[in-house]
């Protein structure tokens, strides 16, 4: 291969590449997307350089079927990476999931256990997710000796897991929140909303559109019924299933204006600003970029934007900063996120909990109008999230 041929392969978007060496081999997008475990649809994107393809896992899995090796796909100039190591707490969690036969050998109250998972999940909210990482498997090994709080409990661990791109545990510990569930409607629809996250963070669109659509029947809770359809809608985008997808939205979009209120028991965020998020994403995943920004920049403009949680918008603007890429608007892709976490910090409503104060008993309120919550769970912990179940 000659310097200029060098030159041009590296120029070639890896999803290029990929199409490139499928002809080559004679292999439709429906033949290659079995092999390798995908959807037609994603192989199509990841073509179209509509889904990056940023996992060496992945590319190791496609090289395999090429029969060629990553280097190739990843250009002569980039040594291949190696896999991602996983963040410090994963392994942890894997350990505390394997052990859900065993309980704890401390007993811990009821009250005091919901009072650690309410905190999780403020945690979560909240972006703090090393502390949480930490707080977890002492969680989950507290949590067997309460049995009807296994749900939320597998639920939180859920999205911790996916937020890490830990896709593959997060199925499983959201499956042990929908066999937790049993009989409780309500409960199986929030639980099933962390499994079709997770389907969906594995590439299995259609199972996570199954999934969501035959729960979302089930709960009598609007928020709950209103998030699987939101689920299901992005995952029949993810599918290119667009009929499907304005449907599944737009039910969920009669639901959030029927039923508005700012009670939110299940932690779903369910409402009119999430209807409007969902939209932005199916808009997204169909590849229609331009009404992906435009939907961006009409959901960030509602009063409701402001009171979703932390994590949250941070993960809506990291989608966003894709979909200004994808437009040509470099400087929006850059400038967009670092001006609307500044913005939201100014105005970012903590929920119920107890005020954090110094050692000396001061307020802390100029250090978070200037940053935003920077409350530490590990310091405010007023349920004891990183002390349960420790022997004392």
């Amino acid at each position: 291969m000659t310097g200029r041929e060098r030159r041009d392969h590296n120029s070639v978007p890896i999803g290029r590449r990929v199409a490139e060496l499928r002809v080559r081999r004679g292999m439709s997008q429906q033949v290659f997307a079995d092999r390798i475990g995908k959807s037609k649809s994603w192989v199509d994107k990841v073509e179209r350089g509509v889904r990056s393809l940023d996992r060496y896992s992945v590319i190791q899995d496609i090289a395999t079927v090429l029969r060629l090796d990553p280097a190739t796909l990843l250009g002569p100039r980039q040594p291949p990476p190696t896999t991602a190591p996983r963040p410090d707490g994963i392994d942890a969690i894997r350990a505390a999931l394997a052990r859900y036969h065993r309980q704890s050998g401390r007993t811990v109250p009821p009250e005091q256990v919901r009072q650690q998972i309410a905190h999780a999940w403020m945690t979560y909210q909240h972006a703090h997710y090393a502390q949480l990482l930490r707080a977890l498997p002492t969680l989950l090994d507290t949590v067997h000796r309460t049995p009807a709080l296994l749900v939320p409990a597998y639920r939180i661990t859920a999205s911790m897991l996916t937020k890490l791109d830990a896709a593959d545990l997060a199925w499983l510990a959201a499956d042990r929140a929908v066999t937790a569930a049993a009989s409780n409607p309500d409960a199986t629809g929030a639980a099933t909303i962390a499994v079709s996250q997770a389907l969906r963070a594995l590439g299995r669109d259609h199972l996570a559109l199954t999934a969501a659509v035959t729960a979302a029947d089930l709960p009598a809770h609007h928020a709950v019924r209103g998030t699987l359809l939101l689920e299901a809608g992005i995952a029949a985008a993810g599918g290119d299933d667009r009929r499907n997808a304005d449907d599944l939205v737009d039910h969920a979009a009669e639901l959030a204006d029927r039923h508005a209120d700012d009670t939110d028991p299940h932690h779903t965020s369910f409402g009119p600003t999430t209807v409007h998020l969902a939209r932005f994403l199916t808009a997204l995943h169909l590849g229609d970029m331009a009404e992906a920004v435009c939907r961006h920049e009409s959901a960030v403009r509602r009063d409701g934007w402001r009171q979703l949680p932390s994590e949250h918008r941070a993960a809506h603007l990291i989608d966003a900063a894709r979909a200004y890429l994808h437009v040509g608007n470099y400087t929006a892709a850059e400038r967009g996120p670092r001006r609307r976490r500044h913005h939201r910090t100014r105005r970012n409503p903590l929920p119920p909990h107890r005020p954090y104060r110094h050692r000396r008993g001061r307020p802390q309120q100029p250090r978070l109008r200037r940053h935003g919550p920077t409350r530490h769970p590990r310091r405010s912990d007023p349920a004891g999230l990183d002390g349960a179940g420790r022997p004392g």
